[in-house]
C-alpha cells in the first residue's frame, strides 16, 4: 500500500474582495477535491482556510503515488479468432499485434453473451507529487473570477496579484511553477505583525503556526466565530446588543485576518434621525455592527473590527468616529429637509421621471396601480380610499434627497415622511410594505393597505413590461419578473387573500394606453403567474403530480389553488386514493376517444345494470352534498366524502361494458362517466397523479 501524508496547498496573494472570498475558499477546495478524484487520489478529509490574503486546503493522508490501473481491452470474438483448425485468424494476429504481444499472450473472456479474446495490461500509478501542480492550476482556473487582472509584466491572470505559493507534501516541497510564482514552504503571517516569510514544519501545523507565530486566524469559520463573539461581547459591555446581519458578518471576516473588537461612540443627537438610517450607513459604508438595547432601539455606539492589536485603541476610535460623524450629519441634514414639504408635493414631480419609454412616467404608473389598488381593497377585505392614497404616495420618497442618498431606504423613509405628513398608519406602513416580500422568504407584507399595494405594483410591472414584449427569456430577468410574481403569489396564499387573479389582471389591462395592448398578454401573464407555483410548492414538498393535476384546471385564485393541493395531498393518504385515481385515468383515457357529443345529463331510464343504476345513484347523492363544499373552498372534506365512490366505482368496471353495441346505452354510460369525472375536476384532474 503506498505510503499516505499530508498535503497543503497555499495561494498567497494581495487583499482578495471581501464578499467574494468565502465563495473563491468553496470553488477551491471543490476544485482540488474534483481533481484528486478524477486522478484516483483518495483521501481522509479536505480542510479550507481563507483569509484576505491566502486561499489554501490542507488535505489528510494522500497516497503517495496513484494505485496501479489495469486496462481490459476486448478483441474479436472466439469463433472469429481461430479457425477450425484451432490456428490463430488474421483477426486475432492483428489483435495481438496491436497489443504489442503474441497471441499466446491473450487472455480469453467468457461471458453469457458469448467468448473473446481480451488483453489485460497494468499501467502503474504516477507519483502525487508530480499530479498536484495540474490539479492546482485546473482548480484555480476554475475559480468563479468575473474579471482576472494581469500584474507587471505578467502573462498570468488572476483575481488578484499572487506573491508566494506553497506545496507542501509531508516534508517536501512539490517543484513546481503556480502562477508564475515558484513553490516553497514559507507562508506570511500578519501584514504588520509579522510580515516576514514564516517556514512551515509540516501541513498539520499550519493553522497552528499561522496562529502562534504569524497572528493570522486562516480558518475562515473559527475566524467568523471569533469576530461574531468579540462583537457580542463588547456590546454587553456597553448594555446593549450587536446587530450582526449573517453577510455582514462573513464580509468583516473577509476583511481581517486577527480580529480585535473595538467600539466607538456618537452623539445622541443623531439618535433623532431614522434608526434606518443610521444603520444602514454603519453597516454598508463602515462595516460597523450597531448596538441595541433590549427593546431593540438604537444605543448611541458601534463596534468596529480592526485588524490589528493597537498600541493607541483610543486613537483608533478616535478615527472610526471622525469618519462616522459627517455621515451621520448629511444623514441628520437630509432628514430635516425633507420634511419641509410633504411627500404629495413630490407628486407632480414623478411625471418627469421615466418608468419605462414605452409605458410612460413614474406618475403614469402610480396613477394605474392606485386604481387598481383600489380595485383589490374593494375585493380583498381592504380601506380602498386607503389604498389608492398609498398608491399615489408610493413613488414620492424616491425624489427626498435620503432615499437619493441611500436608495437601500425606499418604502422605509416614505414610512417615515408619510406619519410625519399625518398621513393615517395604514397609509404610511403601506410605503414600506410595498416593497415586501424583497426577496426569498422575506417577510409579507401585514396590513390590508400594504397588501392591495404591494399586489397592485407587481401586478402592473409584469402586464407592462410583458405588453412591451420584454419578457424574461433564459436566466435573464432584468425586470425581476418572476420574483414579481413569486411575491404576487405569496401575498395572496400566505396573505390568504382569496383575489380572483385573472379578473384583477383583466382590470389592471384596462388601465393602460391602448397602444400598449396590454390586455392581449393577460392570459400570458397569468399562466406565468402561475407556473410559480411549481417551484413554490416543490420547495414546501409537494409531490410535482400533485402540483401537476391542481395546474390542469386553472384555478383563477390562488389561494383556491393552495387549498387544492392540500386537499389533493391529503386524499392521497386515503386508502380508496389509488384506486379511485386509477379510474379517473380510465375515464379520461375513455372519453378521448369519443368523438360524438356525449348528452347533457345521464338519462336514469337508460341505465340496465344494476352496478350503472348504483354508481349514478351514489354519484347523486355525493354531488349534492360535496358540491356545496367545493364551493366554499372545503375540498379536503368533499375528496374524503368522495371516496365513498370507490367500491361502485370498481363494480361499474368490474362488470359493466361501456362502450356497449346499443349506441343510446353507450352514449348513457360515457356521459354517467363524464359526470363522475367533472365532479373530481373541479378540484383537480387526479387522471395526472402517479403511483
Amino acid at each position: 500500500m503506498s505510503e499516505r501524508r499530508d498535503l497543503l496547498i497555499e495561494i498567497g496573494t494581495e487583499e482578495l474582495p471581501p464578499k467574494a472570498l468565502f465563495d473563491l475558499a468553496l470553488a477551491f477546495e471543490k476544485g482540488i477535491g474534483e481533481g484528486l478524484a478524477k486522478a484516483g487520489l483518495p483521501n481522509d478529509a479536505i480542510r479550507r482556510f481563507a483569509t484576505p490574503r491566502r486561499l489554501a486546503v490542507l488535505i489528510h493522508r494522500l497516497p503517495a503515488q496513484q494505485p496501479d490501473r489495469q486496462s481490459e481491452r476486448r478483441g474479436p470474438a472466439l469463433s472469429a479468432a481461430f479457425g477450425p483448425d484451432g490456428k490463430p485468424t488474421k483477426a486475432a494476429e492483428g489483435f495481438a499485434r496491436s497489443c504489442g504481444v503474441s497471441v499466446a499472450e491473450l487472455q480469453r473472456l467468457e461471458t453469457d453473451k458469448g467468448s473473446w479474446l481480451i488483453h489485460v495490461s497494468t499501467e502503474a500509478g504516477a507519483a502525487t507529487a508530480d499530479l498536484i501542480p495540474g490539479i492546482v492550476e485546473t482548480a484555480l482556473a476554475g475559480l468563479p473570477i468575473p474579471k482576472r487582472m494581469r500584474w507587471g509584466d505578467r502573462d498570468e491572470e488572476f483575481v488578484r496579484p499572487v506573491h508566494w505559493v506553497v506545496l507542501l507534501f509531508g516534508d517536501d516541497i512539490i517543484p513546481a511553477s503556480i502562477m508564475g510564482v515558484k513553490t516553497g514552504r514559507e507562508t506570511r503571517g500578519h501584514r504588520f505583525h509579522r510580515p516576514e516569510p514564516i517556514p512551515l514544519t509540516a501541513p498539520s501545523e499550519y493553522a497552528r503556526q499561522l496562529a502562534f507565530e504569524g497572528k493570522v486566524i486562516a480558518d475562515f469559520a473559527e475566524r467568523r466565530d471569533k469576530v461574531r463573539a468579540q462583537a457580542e461581547a463588547v456590546a454587553s459591555q456597553l448594555n446593549g446588543t450587536a446587530v450582526i446581519k449573517p453577510e455582514l458578518l462573513d464580509e468583516v471576516t473577509a476583511l481581517v485576518e486577527w480580529p480585535v473588537a473595538l467600539a466607538g461612540n456618537f452623539e445622541r443627537r443623531f439618535l433623532d434621525v431614522p434608526s434606518e438610517a443610521l444603520i444602514s450607513t454603519m453597516q454598508d459604508n463602515q462595516r460597523y455592527f450597531p448596538v441595541v438595547d433590549a427593546d431593540g432601539k438604537l444605543l448611541p455606539h458601534f463596534i468596529t473590527m480592526t485588524n490589528l492589536e493597537s498600541r493607541d485603541p483610543a486613537q483608533v476610535r478616535a478615527g472610526n468616529e471622525r469618519v462616522i460623524r459627517p455621515r451621520f450629519s448629511d444623514a441628520e441634514f437630509f432628514w430635516n429637509q425633507d420634511r419641509k414639504q410633504p411627500l404629495a408635493a413630490r407628486q407632480a414631480a414623478l411625471e418627469q421621471v421615466i418608468f419605462q419609454q414605452k409605458l410612460g412616467t413614474v406618475a403614469d404608473k402610480s396613477r394605474r396601480v392606485a386604481a387598481l389598488a383600489r380595485f383589490i381593497a374593494e375585493h380583498g377585505r381592504g380601506n380602498p380610499d386607503w389604498a389608492e392614497r398609498a398608491a399615489r404616495l408610493a413613488k414620492c420618497d424616491l425624489l427626498t434627497q435620503m432615499v437619493q442618498e441611500f436608495p437601500e431606504l425606499q418604502g422605509i423613509m416614505g414610512r417615515y415622511y408619510a406619519l410625519h405628513d399625518g398621513e393615517p398608519p395604514e397609509v404610511a406602513q403601506a410605503q414600506e410594505e410595498q416593497y415586501l416580500p424583497r426577496f426569498a422568504g422575506d417577510r409579507l407584507p401585514v396590513s390590508a393597505t400594504g397588501r392591495a399595494l404591494a399586489l397592485a405594483d407587481r401586478i402592473d410591472t409584469l402586464l407592462g413590461i410583458f405588453a412591451i414584449g420584454q419578457p424574461p427569456s433564459g436566466a435573464k430577468d432584468p425586470f425581476a419578473l418572476r420574483r414579481a410574481a413569486l411575491g404576487v403569489l405569496r401575498v395572496l396564499i400566505e396573505g390568504e387573500l382569496n383575489l380572483d387573479l385573472a379578473a384583477t389582471l383583466e382590470r389592471a389591462a384596462a388601465g393602460f394606453e391602448p397602444a400598449v395592448r396590454a390586455e392581449q398578454v393577460v392570459k400570458t401573464v397569468f399562466e406565468f403567474i402561475l407556473e410559480r407555483l411549481r417551484g413554490y410548492y416543490l420547495d414546501q414538498g409537494v409531490r410535482a403530480d400533485t402540483v401537476e393535476a391542481v395546474l390542469e384546471c386553472q384555478p383563477s385564485r390562488p389561494l383556491d389553488f393552495g387549498r387544492r393541493v392540500r386537499a389533493v395531498d391529503a386524499f392521497r393518504a386515503l386508502p380508496e386514493a389509488a384506486s379511485l385515481t386509477a379510474a379517473n385515468k380510465r375515464i379520461r383515457n375513455i372519453l378521448k376517444k369519443v368523438e360524438t357529443v356525449l348528452p347533457f345529463a345521464v338519462q336514469p331510464e337508460r341505465l340496465v345494470e344494476e352496478p350503472e343504476q348504483a354508481l349514478a345513484g351514489r354519484l347523486a347523492e355525493l354531488a349534492s352534498e360535496v358540491t356545496p363544499l367545493m364551493e366554499s373552498g372545503l375540498y379536503a372534506e368533499a375528496l374524503r366524502r368522495l371516496a365513498a365512490l370507490r367500491e361502485p366505482v370498481d363494480a361499474f368496471f368490474d362488470r359493466v361494458m361501456v362502450m356497449a353495441e346499443d349506441p343510446a346505452l353507450r352514449d348513457n354510460r360515457l356521459a354517467l362517466l363524464n359526470e363522475l369525472s367533472s365532479l373530481f375536476l373541479r378540484v383537480a384532474d387526479f387522471s395526472r397523479l402517479q403511483e
